[in-house]
């Protein structure tokens, strides 16, 4: 198992503190401060200090913890601020050249009801893998006269995976049950200076299992499924219930032979380990994987590690 972190370059976005179940951080011009429960330690500045510096704080509401509800509350505004501002990412450097990476976008930030704003940070170590790894079958597919690979991103969210995907030249499709969430998504693609991504509001499940009966087939499949939720025409999603059949559904349809798979979860509870097992019972020994799992973390100025999700990535 590894813990991997976002690297340090990455201006846009820093941890400034944690503890006592709140995490101080900065997007961009901005400093918020947000509930974070996995904070279980004491605070390394004083409360005046994060007051000072933070503009706005997420007040938990009367149904913060309670499943599907848990991250619902409102914002109190400390100082003046937009409802909506950008931040970038630009991927790591060649290690040998040090010239600048094509992993390169940017991302509307703003305040919901769900204390979210748009991204999660401690997800760009897998948006320098999907980078890679979409990047090494360009570069195969292109050798050998195929058209781009193509990259199927489930529960996609506001799309930093999508776009890493995207800038490395595969043909994306982004999928998520929110047509609000859809939008947002796109809008992050245009101020990128990207296009050609393909749009779907649906229900992951449904759309994997119509996928795998239509013998269609990615090589790249990027998941990241929230603990409860729901499709866009009422169908009910239980992490623990419905995973490991997704799973089934994407060992359908991810390609059997080159290609790659990156499931992320942030259920309390789930570790590396139980994700790998998932994966690779999910799979079978018919296509062997090469698999990959850890932790990805944030790290506060101070130095405390908070840990936020668990990676499992597959190559083949």
């Amino acid at each position: 198992m590894t813990i991997e972190y976002p690297a340090q370059y990455w201006k846009d976005y820093e941890l400034l503190d944690s503890g006592r179940g709140e995490k101080l951080e900065r997007f961009g011009k901005y400093t918020l401060i947000r509930p974070e429960p996995k904070a279980l330690w004491d605070k390394s500045m004083t409360e005046s200090q994060w007051r000072a510096l933070a503009h706005v704080r997420f007040t938990p509401g009367a149904g913060f913890g309670k499943a599907g509800k848990e991250d619902s509350g409102t914002w109190d505004l400390l100082k003046k601020m937009e409802d909506q501002w950008w931040i970038g990412y630009r991927g790591e450097p060649d290690p040998v050249t040090h010239a600048a990476s094509d992993l390169d976008f940017r991302l509307r930030l703003a305040l919901t009801s769900f204390k979210h704003v748009g991204v999660f940070p401690e997800q760009a170590p897998n948006w320098e893998f999907i980078f890679r790894e979409t990047s090494r079958l360009c570069r195969i597919h292109k050798a050998n006269g195929l058209p781009a690979p193509k990259v199927l991103n489930l529960f996609a969210y506001t799309g930093g995976a999508s776009l890493a995907a995207r800038a490395a030249g595969a043909d994306v499709t982004h999928l998520d049950s929110v047509r609000q969430v859809v939008t947002w998504a796109r809008e992050n693609m245009e101020r990128s200076g990207l296009d050609g991504v393909r749009w779907v509001i649906e229900d992951a499940m449904k759309f994997a299992r119509r996928e795998a009966k239509r013998g269609n087939v990615y090589q790249g499949i990027i998941l990241d499924p929230p603990a409860y939720g729901h499709g866009p025409d009422g169908e009910k999603w239980k992490l623990d219930e419905l995973l490991f059949d997704l799973m089934k559904n994407v060992a359908a349809i991810l390609s059997p032979r080159e290609g790659f798979m990156v499931l992320n979860l942030y259920s309390n509870g789930y570790s590396s380990m139980l994700g790998e097992t998932v994966v690779r019972e999910a799979f079978g020994k018919e296509h062997p994987l090469t698999l990959e799992s850890g932790e990805l973390a944030l790290t506060d100025s101070f130095g405390k590690v908070l840990p936020l999700s668990i990676f499992v990535r597959a190559k083949r």
